[in-house]
């Protein structure tokens, strides 16, 4: 298949379904360009603070990419690349657009509180509560995860006499250098944007070119050398920092500049694609079709059966619960006007299905070493597919190395930026938790009140997801692919269930939340007969166990939840 017929025709289609289904859904909804939104009616200077448009778009759609809309599609790319453009396509547009939008719409007639408010409003506090532990579970992973991550992207590497290795860590140590940099440049873009009123388009030059000296300076300047151990500390200690700063000063800043290199990326990738097939490098060597099994198993463990598989590998490039807790944890508190909804939220899940489809081409273009298992891992598939396919152009032959470097660092500059997004939001879905619907955490006495501090709901979040990522969350991170489709198809029935009680068409998000419940439950389900299999042969009892449990939990947790829905949903049909 031609890479670039399938890059461009799935951006044509994905522009479609921005233009013609977006709008529809806007205007189903009621969106209200005349309506205040939370961002003033709520504003305290802290987590309530209006953003520009552009500056949100960089907050929003930095924390929701990351590294899934890449991870997903090469992973899931052993079932053909026909099943992977279709489920990025029909996923993006019908189900994970829908969920972004709904899921921000529903916050901002909410105060901008999260989805557990939603399912508060409609469901009960027993709902909203069982919600609220689950997301905030979930997020706990998400920190130890990308914790570790980023500790072991910029971690030394050590000699077997204890020393550390500087040619070996320099990689890692630029890496560190460029970050920290990159956290004190968006400091200072905040200052200057949002208390010395220098306009937003001066300030974007400046800190665009700041970026390239921040890596230049990174490249040959880099002298911080520590252990893994010592970096999730650090990290530990930002992202506490991070997570009760207020927004302006770090968290709009930080992401709007980050967005940069995400576009950056993005050009790359297809100048890439473009400029090989111009060149006669075309071909998508995938398959267009493997097989409902996965039988190739680059990395030595296969995914299994295409249901659920492709549905749960592939998240953020066609759907992904994360993006509700973004979308109703920090965008909602932020959005200027009710009619930015729509690029940033269905935009911005369509530019994710976007990179998606890139990624495709990428593994598609070293697909002979990714199915032999030469070069498996994500990451380093998509730097080395796209910087080949830019070295095939005439004049950037010798692009390679500095490209592939750059990309990298892209995707680890994204990981740092949900990790702290991930932290704040664990924040409100615990402050949530202990608070009356519509009660903030300045109303609260008596425990709740310490609780609920910012400060204390922080350092608690932060303790439980380092210490965890110091652990072990590696034994039970391959649940996380399942709990954030369960969270995907909670967010579509909280919204489902709000807009009937409001009286809005809720008709869209029917079948997408049936459908993404069917695949968590089966998936889960599989995971605990995989596990007990793992029992009877006393391989890892402990984990084998821990898991099952874990599993367990989460689909007693869905069922509940799911009647409850299905009741609430009923009720509304017959009041009708």
């Amino acid at each position: 298949m031609n890479s670039i017929l399938v890059l461009v025709v799935g951006i044509g289609i994905l522009i479609a379904g921005y233009v013609f289904y977006g709008k529809w859904l806007a205007g189903q909804w009621g969106v209200d360009p005349k309506r205040k939104t939370p961002a003033f009616t709520e504003e305290d200077g802290v987590d309530y603070v209006p953003a520009k448009a552009p500056v949100l778009m960089g907050h929003h759609f930095s924390s929701i990419a990351g590294a899934g809309p890449i991870n997903g599609p090469i992973q899931a790319a052993v079932f053909g690349w026909v099943p992977v453009l279709l489920w990025v396509l029909i996923g993006g547009i019908f189900f994970g657009g829908v969920h972004d939008y709904g899921a921000l719409f529903a916050s901002l007639r909410h105060k901008g509180q999260s989805i557990g408010e939603v399912i508060a409003d409609t469901m009960g506090s027993k709902a909203k509560k069982l919600f609220i532990v689950f997301a905030y579970l979930t997020l706990i992973l998400v920190v130890a995860a990308f914790g570790s991550i980023v500790a072991n992207t910029f971690k030394a590497a050590y000699t077997e006499s204890g020393a550390v290795d500087v040619a070996a860590s320099s990689a890692n140590a630029t890496t560190a250098m460029i970050s920290i940099l990159f956290i004190v440049l968006a400091v200072v873009f905040g200052f200057m944007v949002y208390r010395k009123n220098v306009s937003l388009g001066v300030s974007t030059i400046a800190g665009v070119a700041a970026i390239v000296v921040c890596v230049v300076v990174g490249l040959n300047f880099h002298p911080i050398y520590l252990s893994e151990t010592a970096w999730m500390v650090i990290v530990g200690i930002y992202i506490t920092v991070a997570s009760v700063a207020p927004v302006w000063i770090l968290l709009q800043p930080r992401d709007y500049l980050s967005s940069f290199l995400l576009y950056f990326m993005m050009i790359v990738a297809a100048v890439g694609v473009i400029g090989s097939a111009l060149m006669g490098h075309a071909s998508l060597d995938i398959p267009a079709f493997t097989g409902f099994k996965d039988t190739l198993a680059p990395t030595g463990s296969s995914l299994g059966f295409m249901f659920p598989a492709l549905f749960v590998t592939i998240a953020c490039g066609a759907i992904s619960g994360f993006h509700s807790l973004v979308g109703s944890g920090t965008t909602s508190k932020q959005l200027d006007n009710e009619k930015n909804a729509r690029p940033i939220a269905y935009g911005g899940m369509l530019i994710e299905c976007a990179l998606a489809i890139v990624s495709l081409c990428a593994v598609g273009y070293i697909w002979s070493r990714y199915a032999d298992g030469t070069t498996v891992v994500p990451t380093a598939v998509f730097a080395t597919g796209i910087s080949e396919m830019v070295a095939t152009i005439p004049g950037l032959g010798g692009s390679t190395h500095v490209l592939y470097s750059l990309l990298v660092l892209t995707v680890s500059v994204f990981c740092l930026t949900s990790l702290d997004t991930a932290t704040r939001l664990a924040r409100y879905m615990f402050q949530e938790f202990w608070l009356e619907p519509g009660q903030t955490y300045k109303e609260a006495t008596g425990y709740k009140a310490v609780l609920t501090n910012p400060v204390v709901s922080t350092v608690i979040t932060v303790v439980l997801g380092i210490g965890l990522g110091l652990t072990g969350y590696s034994k039970i991170w391959p649940l996380f692919g399942a709990s954030n489709q369960l969270l995907a198809a909670i967010g579509l029935l909280a919204v489902a269930t709000w807009l009937g009680k409001v009286g809005k068409n809720n008709k869209m998000f029917l079948f997408p939340m049936v459908f993404m419940l069917i695949v968590t439950i089966t998936s889960l389900v599989q995971t605990m007969i995989a596990n007990f299999k793992g029992l009877g042969a006393g391989v890892g009892i402990g984990w084998c166990v821990a898991r099952i449990v874990l599993a367990g939990l989460l689909v007693i947790l869905a069922l509940i939840l799911a009647v409850d829905g299905f009741k609430t949903l009923a009720n509304q049909k017959k009041a009708k």
